[in-house]
């Protein structure tokens, strides 16, 4: 067998190596992952300590995967297409601003700095990098001037916009950026009482609880509006969640119920969109949901929970 032949063998059973052991890393990052929703998920129901750290241990874990897993995948397209032509970069997003910044050569865009000849305009370069600006917090203040008319002294002045709150100080975008912070991004009020203070913005966590409450208010219309159709549906997908519930006053916690009410049934033939509403409760008792899907007449699935 010639050199080039064994060393072509060797290459290969080292290609093999090399998949096997990134098919064996990612069934190891897909385990974590499931891992880690499962955790999740029972958080919901637990305050234990051990439990949180178990979660972010897994998901350091998780993430140093991930991150030596793109590693490996980069450097094994670089050894496999070295001899070809590199792919371009995917452009950024379009819909993003662009912030443009041209840089002129040092002498200016007239002289040459060899001979001091004008300068014509030949081609240029561009390059794009994505760039982040931290949350910028603003004032707006609304002014509405009074007028009076000369022959009849009647006084004119704009009407005052709506308010989020009723002489409070947060806007709307401000009630959304805590309620999706709180419940999208897992923020709690705490920390972003603590980014804001970083930020020159002196709000209690008590202040961001009653504005995350304004919201609830001001969305109440449309979980009412979802609840109205999904109680049209044939079929309703139905469970509860155990959370934790301060108890005022015995700084302790009990034990609540998050109901959750779900339509999304596209694999029996609804065409409907995809539909869910929560009711949280203090106990589990079977009265609950019966009150919740007293005008329901379809097909009910849960567990086998009897109440």
């Amino acid at each position: 067998m010639s050199d080039a032949s064994s060393s072509n063998l060797d290459k290969d059973a080292r290609i093999a190596e090399l998949e096997a052991a990134l098919a064996a890393r990612d069934t190891l990052i897909d385990t974590l992952r499931f891992q880690l929703a499962q955790l999740r998920r029972m958080r919901f129901g637990q305050s234990s300590e051990k439990l949180s750290a178990q979660i972010e241990q897994l998901e350091l874990t998780l993430e140093e995967l991930e991150g030596e897993a793109a590693v490996a995948n980069i450097r094994q397209a670089k050894s496999a297409h070295r001899s070809e032509r590199p792919s371009p970069v995917r452009s950024l997003p379009a819909h993003l601003p662009r912030d443009e910044q041209r840089i002129e050569p040092e002498t200016g865009h007239c002289n040459c700095p060899e001979c001091g000849g004008i300068l014509r305009p030949l081609s240029e370069d561009s390059n794009e990098i994505l760039d982040v600006l931290p949350v910028q917090w603003r004032v707006i203040r609304t002014i509405r001037p009074k007028y009076s008319c000369r022959s009849c002294e009647k006084i004119v002045q704009a009407p005052a916009p709506a308010k989020a709150i009723a002489r409070g100080r947060a806007s709307f975008g401000t009630l959304a950026h805590v309620v999706v912070s709180k419940f999208d991004h897992h923020l709690p009020l705490y920390r972003q009482a603590e980014m804001m203070t970083a930020q020159g913005l002196d709000i209690d966590r008590s202040t961001l609880a009653g504005w995350a409450g304004q919201a609830a208010q001001l969305l109440d219309p449309i979980v009412s509006r979802i609840r109205e159709e999904g109680l049209k549906a044939a079929k309703i997908h139905s469970d509860d969640t155990p959370v934790p519930m301060l108890v005022p006053g015995k700084g302790k916690t009990a034990q609540g119920r998050l109901w959750t009410y779900v339509v999304d049934d596209p694999a029996s033939g609804a065409n409907g969109p995809p539909l869910v509403w929560y009711k949280f409760t203090q106990t589990r008792s079977g009265t609950y949901p019966q009150t919740e899907l007293k005008t329901f007449a379809g097909l009910l699935q849960a567990d086998g929970y009897a109440g």
